[in-house]
């Protein structure tokens, strides 16, 4: 039986939404698996709406579209509320609850990261919140391993911040 696991990651343009769905991404292939990536934001170029739909799979993808998500990382309170509805119970939502406030009523389990401050405090800059999601989230992935996360993030993030951002992916596999 094939597989699937389908991540939704939103906030707003410059917190690395679409960086996270491009190192999942790259990744899945990195690792022999099938993955499909939909982005989704407004017209502004920093500070608009963003959305990242990645499915890995272990056998061919036949819809791109994330319906159901396993993993939710929402990086704003707009994100949280325009996509919770989407979530069940087999959702996992990641979230600041710096920034996100949790809904009570929702069945899907939240895993509250304050990942912006850690990266503020630990890095120097809070632009590395984006890496500490994805190494929480490797964790809790069941098909990719962490050793081509890492290798993603080499080819995918620029060189000159590789080392903060695998000192953020270690902070994110630490909190897990």
């Amino acid at each position: 039986m094939a597989e699937r696991i389908e991540i939704l990651v939103s906030g707003y343009g410059g917190q690395g939404v679409v960086r996270i769905g491009q190192v999942l991404g790259q990744a899945a292939v990195n690792q022999g698996l099938y993955t499909s990536m939909l982005i989704s934001h407004g017209t502004e170029t920093r500070g608009g709406y963003v959305r990242s739909q990645v499915v890995i799979s272990d056998e061919f993808i036949d819809s791109p579209v994330v319906e159901r998500p396993d993993f939710f990382c929402a990086f704003s309170g707009i994100a949280y509320t325009m996509f919770k509805g989407l979530c069940g119970p087999q959702s996992l939502i990641l979230h600041n609850p710096e920034i996100v406030s949790a809904d009570p009523e929702l069945a899907s389990p939240h895993w509250g990261i304050t990942a912006e401050t850690a990266a503020a405090e630990e890095l120097g800059d809070a632009v590395f919140a984006n890496v500490i999601f994805l190494g929480a989230l490797s964790s809790r992935l069941p098909l990719l391993s962490p050793k081509h996360i890492v290798e993603a993030i080499r080819q995918r993030l620029p060189e000159r911040f590789h080392e903060k951002n695998l000192q953020a992916f270690e902070m994110g596999r630490v909190l897990a």
